[in-house]
């Protein structure tokens, strides 16, 4: 479908799909199977200034649409969508920063990751998932100075990001008014990362605790104002859940090409397994759905640029598109057959995969709860 993308638009979806095809997709399966962080593929981002596509122009970046960086992230998560999280990962984890930042912050910080600094967004804990309220990790004032204590969980660039922007309570008594932003920089002493978690997809993805032990910071460090982290946190999910949706549809776009390509090339019974009509209905209902989670999401970004009210819509966005990232995964292992289960052939990984799209940055049950809350408050 032409979506009638503007020139800057068209230019980042060449751009990232040149890097996808030419550096990623040849060494996706080595990153896959060691489980290693693609450190030199984020340069080559980098070099391609994709990392400027989402920062706004007076801090060196292109200040480009919520929609081209969504695009950047699905054509790169086209070749792998563990290797794209390296830099979705740090939209989610810089965009509080250009909402929220005073002047000095964003001057501090913005061109680092326009300049391929990457980012990461600590909310998770162990007990605090779904239950975003339920976070554990203290800061406790201290003059002009906070000292924060607690573990983040399932950190997106854990380790690897230099900037970090993290959720910590400071005043435990008024529950989820009590929690406060704050960003935070690899090597500050106190600031420690756990084990990297071996996960089931996203292989190239580095997932590790944070760990604070006395970490102090000062009050210019808090992003926002005290006890504005939680509201700044569900603001900056509504707009950053489209990162995964457009991961899904990338994802999605992937295996849907892949099995096409199998079934005009795999014979069965002397013909291709393509002039199935079995198969063919199969093809078809795949393509649907990715066509109409990529619609979805597109107008969803559309809406975010607009300055429209987006809770709700970027919920379906996300709810959709990863659902339908699981099921046209799924079919592709299905078309592929037996081959399909084997780690020679792209579609068993590109299923590994979107299974967390259903599960991070709010699971689809949260979403439907998301959905229906809106849906309640809006009709009469």
């Amino acid at each position: 479908m032409n979506y009638f993308l503007s020139e800057e638009e068209q230019m980042v979806k060449e751009i990232a799909r040149k890097i996808a095809e030419e550096k990623i997709i040849p060494v996706r399966q080595k990153y896959d199977e060691e489980g290693t962080f693609p450190h030199d593929i984020v340069e080559v981002m980098a070099q391609s200034d994709l990392f400027r596509v989402f920062i706004p122009e007076e801090y060196d970046g292109m200040g480009l649409s919520t929609l081209a960086m969504l695009i950047a992230v699905e054509e790169l998560s086209y070749g792998c969508a563990g290797i794209a999280l390296a830099y979705a990962g740090t939209a989610l984890g810089i965009t509080p920063i250009i909402l929220y930042g005073n002047e000095e912050q964003k001057k501090k910080y913005l061109p680092k990751v326009a300049n391929g600094a990457l980012a990461a967004f600590g909310l998770t804990e162990s007990e605090a998932g779904s239950d975003a309220g339920n976070i554990k990790t203290r800061a406790e004032k201290d003059g002009d100075y906070y000292i924060i204590n607690g573990t983040k969980q399932f950190i997106t660039n854990g380790g690897e990001a230099e900037i970090y922007v993290i959720i910590a309570l400071t005043d435990p008594s008024r529950g989820t008014r009590g929690a406060t932003a704050f960003i935070l920089e690899k090597g500050m002493e106190g600031f420690e990362f756990g084990k990297k978690e071996d996960k089931m997809g996203i292989r190239a993805s580095v997932t590790r605790e944070l760990i604070f032990r006395d970490l102090k910071v000062h009050k210019s460090q808090i992003l926002g104002r005290e006890g504005g982290g939680f509201l700044m946190t569900m603001k900056t999910f509504d707009r950053t859940r489209l990162g995964v949706a457009a991961q899904a549809v990338g994802l999605a776009q992937a295996a849907l090409d892949a099995a096409v390509s199998y079934a005009k090339k795999r014979h069965q019974f002397g013909k291709p397994i393509a002039s199935f009509e079995g198969l063919q209905y199969m093809m078809a209902d795949m393509a649907i759905k990715v066509e109409s989670a990529r619609a979805l999401t597109y107008i969803a970004a559309r809406n975010v640029d607009a300055g429209e009210k987006v809770a709700d819509i970027t919920a379906m966005a996300k709810a959709y598109a990863s659902d339908v990232a699981m099921q046209v995964t799924t079919d592709a292992v299905q078309i592929f057959g037996g081959y399909g289960y084997m780690k020679e052939y792209p579609v068993e990984k590109m299923m590994r995969d979107a299974k967390i799209t259903q599960i991070y940055e709010g699971t689809n049950q949260i979403m439907r709860n998301i959905i229906a809350s809106q849906l309640i408050k809006r009709i009469k």
